[in-house]
Parts: structure tokens; C-alpha cells; sequence
């Protein structure tokens, strides 16, 4: 059931980014919203988080802005724009690679901080991180390597992103033609 819902959802986003008539604003706004409210709707229900479910969805608005902007500019060659569309989902994954790593979702006894390391679990959302805490009041860090992917990726996305909010701040008209749909003929192309 999985991988149909998966395959349907690769199907539909390729529609969408081959549509003509769908502006590339729009495509932006379909393709990103469902996992970032998958994100909210989480962090509401599971792990009842409201001002943390605001602030995303706050941070996503914003980063919608910037990816636009991104798109829109003219200077920018295409390759370095593109990038930003596999850091964002990797650092995405990365993130929530660190947050469970300490399993504490698990029945207690069978997270790996109390099997393998002898202490209780624990982590934060920002900065990513996990940890297992001993009785000791040490602490000891999981998923290492992970947290530097993440980093590299949320450094690289956030540069990209920059790039684009302040190409949408300072050419606010740029952003129209990336909302607005306009067929073929308008365009002068056959």
C-alpha cells in the first residue's frame, strides 16, 4: 500500500512540474506543503507542540518566499538553483534521523540508550541532537555523523535560500510572473 501512495505521489508531482499551464509558484506551493503539514500535524497530535507547530509552519511560509525567489533569479545558473531541491529534503531527513534516534517512543527497557548504553534517552529538536543521560549526569551523543549531514545540508539549503529571499525582497515584481500562469500563446510559442 506503501509504495502505491508513494508511486501515485511521484506520478502527480511529475505532472505537476510538467503542466505548462500551472504557474511554477504553484507547483512550489503543491509539492512542499503535504510533508510540511505531515510535520505539523505531528507535532499538534503526537507530540503536542503547538508554538513548535506554529513556528514551522511560520518558517515554511517564509522558506516558500525564498524558494521563489530563488527560482526567479536571473543571474543564478540553473545547476545551483536545483541543489536547494536535495539539501532541504536531506537535512529534512537528517533531522529526524537525530530526533529519534533515542527511541524514547519505545516501550521503556527497549530504547538503545538503556540496552546498549545504560542510561535514558533524550533529545532536542534544535539543535538536532540525542543523547542517552546516565545517572551521573553525563551524557552521551547519538547519531554523530548524522548531525554533521544535517549541518552541511541545513548550511548549504540556508545560503541558497538566503540568495532567494533576498532577490524576493529586493525585486518583489519578480515574484509575479513566478505566480501567475501564462499559456503557450501568450508567450509568442507555438
Amino acid at each position: 500500500m506503501t509504495a502505491l501512495l508513494v508511486t501515485t505521489a511521484g506520478a502527480l508531482a511529475a505532472y505537476l512540474l510538467a503542466h505548462p499551464r500551472i504557474a511554477s509558484g504553484f507547483k512550489m506551493l503543491l509539492l512542499t506543503a503535504p510533508p510540511v503539514a505531515g510535520v505539523v500535524w505531528l507535532l499538534v497530535e503526537v507530540y503536542e507542540r503547538r508554538l513548535t507547530a506554529g513556528v514551522v509552519a511560520a518558517v515554511f511560509v517564509v522558506m516558500l518566499v525564498a524558494l521563489i525567489g530563488l527560482l526567479a533569479h536571473p543571474r543564478l545558473p540553473t545547476w545551483s538553483k536545483m541543489i536547494v531541491f536535495g539539501t532541504v529534503p536531506a537535512a529534512a531527513l537528517a533531522w529526524l534521523l537525530i530526533v529519534t534516534a533515542d527511541d524514547t517512543l519505545k516501550d521503556p527497557g527497549e530504547d538503545p540508550c538503556s540496552m546498549y548504553y545504560g542510561g535514558v534517552g533524550g533529545s532536542k529538536a534544535f539543535p538536532p541532537q540525542a543523547y542517552c543521560r546516565y545517572e551521573d549526569g553525563s551524557t552521551h551523543d547519538l547519531a554523530t555523523g548524522t548531525q554533521f549531514v544535517f549541518w552541511i545540508c541545513f548550511a548549504v539549503s540556508l545560503a541558497l535560500l538566503s540568495i532567494g529571499l533576498w532577490q524576493a525582497v529586493r525585486h518583489p515584481r519578480t515574484l509575479v510572473p513566478q505566480l501567475r500562469a501564462e499559456s503557450l500563446a501568450s508567450r509568442g510559442t507555438p
